[in-house]
């Protein structure tokens, strides 16, 4: 469980580093105003977060069984 905890903060802290070096807004800016007036936007957020969630519950799920698995 500890070596789980530090590559989760690795992770973490490896995302942080890369949304620090985004895009400029004024650069994507077209882009984001045809996605916007189509209405995709609210579809690619969408399956952004259902995808997230999901991965989040199988990680969640995969630690209670490793944990079962190890109390045995």
């Amino acid at each position: 469980m500890n070596q789980f905890k530090k590559v989760a903060w690795v992770l973490l802290l490896g995302f942080m580093h890369l949304a620090a070096f985004a895009q400029d807004a004024t650069n994507n800016e077209a882009a984001n105003d045809l996605m916007r007036s189509n209405g995709k936007i609210f579809l690619v957020m969408t399956i952004v977060v259902v995808l997230i969630t999901g991965l989040l519950f199988y990680l969640i799920s995969i630690d209670r069984k490793i944990s079962k698995l190890e109390k045995k």
